[in-house]
């Protein structure tokens, strides 16, 4: 299990399912493990109740079907699923509608969820999805990228509340995967994922989505922050390195 771990965290995120298919088959003994712990690049549905999509993962799933979090309901349908309690779903509700807030203004479109469910420990955990789809059809396109998808996912276990006081753990993990191919920069492909946590201790006085969001916007500063300096900072080194630009070469030939 633990080698398999260490292979899927070395796995571009595009190739994640057919990995993860692939270590199901060998390890069949694990498959509850290796599927609550695999993060896969997150897929879309449209709840035609609504008409809005929502985001389907592990957290919204039961069996074969998946929990919109803007109808509630399992699609397709699903006798006796599990749902939300109605003061965590009143909550979850109201997560929903900031938290596309705060896509639009970050990712300028995409798709967002949110979801919520009772723990064992009094307490209630909260998922936060984001899918950014940045290929030339994708939403709030800039038409940059011939393919591109950024897929975040936060995980906060919220504990229980002592004298106004509250302790959450956040886990959050971003996937990245983008491709160009045009005549200036020819065909390029950068994938990747990273995993960062983080816990703090907080006042419930303000709430508990103003807390949760603070450290989601928190972490994914540093999350970009480290992207942009492991991924394309390392990246654009190698290249320069092995491809320098042409007025560097120029400045380095010795005078004739």
């Amino acid at each position: 299990m633990e080698a398999a771990m260490g292979l899927m965290r070395r796995i571009p995120p595009k190739h994640t399912e057919t990995a993860l298919s692939a270590l199901l088959s060998l390890l069949p003994e694990h498959s509850s493990d290796l599927l609550s712990q695999v993060d896969q690049p997150l897929q879309v549905l449209c709840d035609m109740e609504s008409g809005k999509e929502f985001i389907l993962c592990e957290y919204n799933r039961d069996a074969d079907s998946y929990r919109s979090p803007w109808s509630n309901k399992y699609h397709p349908p699903l006798e006796d699923a599990p749902q939300p309690s109605l003061e965590l779903r009143k909550l979850e509700v109201e997560a929903n509608e900031v938290f596309a807030i705060y896509r639009d203004q970050y990712y300028e479109g995409g798709i967002s969820s949110v979801y919520m469910w009772e723990d064992e420990n009094e307490g209630f955990v909260a998922c936060f999805l984001i899918k950014k789809d940045g290929s030339k059809t994708g939403h709030g396109r800039r038409g940059y990228l011939q393919e591109g998808a950024w897929d975040a996912i936060h995980v906060i276990e919220v504990g229980p509340e002592e004298e106004e006081i509250v302790q959450y753990c956040l886990t959050s993990t971003v996937m990245l995967t983008l491709t160009t191919d045009n005549e200036s920069s020819g065909s390029f492909n950068l994938s990747g994922s990273i995993r960062r946590q983080m816990s703090m201790k907080l006042s419930v006085s303000e709430g508990h989505l103003c807390n949760m969001g603070k450290m989601i916007e928190e972490m994914e500063g540093k999350l970009r922050n480290s992207l942009d300096q492991v991924y394309f900072g390392k990246t654009n080194e190698m290249v320069c390195t092995l491809r320098p630009p042409a007025e560097l070469v120029q400045m380095k030939l010795p005078d004739t």
